[in-house]
């Protein structure tokens, strides 16, 4: 064996040790992210439950507080589990397939699952999911409060910066779908 074979070897074997801390990453943010959804409705449901029976309406605009942070935290995660995910496909096997002399594609999973009949309907029902839980739950809330007959004038304001940031949110939700 020659040295650029040992040197072959070597870039494998550290690239195949890459794939794997990265699957792990992936693996985790993945339950994290679905954990996130769990966590929203469960905190909205809490939410609403305290603020009818104390019946203070301005309790409603922690909803959007928390879908706001939750929403980010959810799209910074999903955004880097396509990350990884393309990180994968178009760079760690490719040149793990160059090292090997590979006939085919190294990892093929990683392209194999995105081809799968459905996925684009799928796709779609998530953001639905997401937009659902993210903008219309708080929305609903916002709304409930516009139309609190005890809604004070400061919180009035502080619920329009909210709707707006929740329309940025939702914009970078819809433009993570295409």
């Amino acid at each position: 064996m020659g040295a650029n074979s040992l040197d072959d070897v070597t870039e494998s074997k550290v690239l195949l040790a890459e794939y794997d801390r990265l699957k792990e990453e992936q693996k985790t943010r993945i339950g994290f992210r679905d954990n996130l959804l769990y966590f929203t409705l469960a905190a909205v449901t809490a939410v609403v439950a305290v603020t009818v029976h104390s019946g203070q309406p301005q309790l409603l605009l922690a909803v959007p507080a928390i879908c706001l942070i939750l929403g980010w935290t959810y799209l910074v995660n999903d955004e880097k589990i396509s990350d990884i995910g393309c990180y994968v496909r178009d760079h760690l096997g490719p040149r793990l397939g160059e090292l090997s002399s590979a006939r085919g594609t190294v990892f093929g999973w990683e392209v194999y699952h995105r081809n799968v009949a459905g996925r684009t309907m799928r796709k779609r029902l998530q953001t639905a999911v997401d937009l659902f839980t993210y903008l219309v739950l708080p929305m609903v809330c916002t709304i409930a409060f516009w139309c609190s007959p005890t809604a004070p004038s400061p919180l009035v304001l502080t619920s329009l910066v909210q709707t707006l940031a929740l329309a940025l949110l939702s914009w970078q939700f819809l433009r993570r779908a295409e």
